[in-house]
């Protein structure tokens, strides 16, 4: 967008289009092909979920919350364009966001409603912002329930929605099975990133390695040790996979983006 603000158009553009996996709209696509979805069904919520991302990330690396200096291999949006122009872009990117659902001609009245409820739900208080406020008061001590209880909120929440998302796209009544897939699929990740903190190469995570260890808090790894955090999200692996047998071949890609987020370098 070439027009004033443009700074703040810029950190937009800077937090959205830098690199990034966008596993969370391929999760989108991935489901509502599944299912049968028309495909420009599945652009709007495909980019009204990366945009929500882009603004947690954004928001989560703010020296407020993670204080953390690197996103996506390179300086994080407050170190390249200041905290207060930080703050505005990743609050624009979450407007943004549901604009584009409320927009989406390609989509039924009902189905953006829905999936507008889906989003804000999962980026709230019962979400994601409320996961990164459990998690913002976490310490070196946790248990695997409570562990579970903050990242099926941080980072699950809106992995969930995105399978959800791309259901709505194509039926109204989401199958019971995709919603286990959704959410054991959030903890594997979690797990993974967690492992990649402590064994991961900066250069290829994209991030700083170790944030979680100086910063004093309990994860995965730390808790369960490294190799039952490995045995772990890979229960969670097969789990995701048992969900989706329903789907028979059609759920393929699914299982591949399944495993790509436990065997992951970055």
């Amino acid at each position: 967008m070439e027009t004033v603000p443009m700074d703040l158009h810029e950190a937009m553009r800077y937090a959205t289009l830098g690199g990034g996996k966008r596993l969370r709209a391929c999760l989108v696509y991935a489901t509502g092909e599944a299912l049968g979805a028309a495909p420009e069904a599945l652009d709007p919520p495909a980019a009204a979920v990366e945009l929500i991302h882009a603004y947690s990330l954004v928001h989560d690396d703010l020296p407020c919350m993670d204080d953390d200096d690197m996103r996506r291999g390179r300086p994080s949006c407050h170190k390249a364009f200041g905290e207060a122009t930080a703050l505005l872009a990743g609050d624009a990117l979450q407007t943004q966001a549901f604009a584009v659902l409320a927009a989406a001609e390609t989509l039924s009245p009902q189905a953006r409603i829905r999936m507008v409820e889906e989003l804000a739900r999962a980026s709230g208080s019962l979400g994601m912002a409320g996961g990164q406020a459990l998690d913002l008061k976490a310490g070196p001590v946790a248990t695997i329930e409570v562990l579970e209880e903050r990242h099926s909120r941080k980072t699950g929440a809106l992995m969930h929605a995105a399978v959800r998302l791309g259901a709505l796209a194509a039926t109204p009544e989401i199958p019971p099975a995709l919603d286990d897939y959704g959410r054991a699929l959030g903890l594997a990740f979690q797990i993974a990133d967690d492992l990649l903190d402590v064994e991961g190469v900066a250069l290829v995570v994209g991030k700083t390695i170790g944030a979680d260890a100086a910063a004093g808090k309990a994860t995965f790894a730390s808790v369960l040790g490294i190799k039952e955090a490995r045995r772990r999200a890979r229960d969670l692996y097969e789990n995701s996979l048992a969900s989706l047998r329903f789907l028979g071949d059609n759920g393929r890609l699914l299982a591949t983006i399944a495993h790509y987020a436990v065997e992951r370098d970055h």
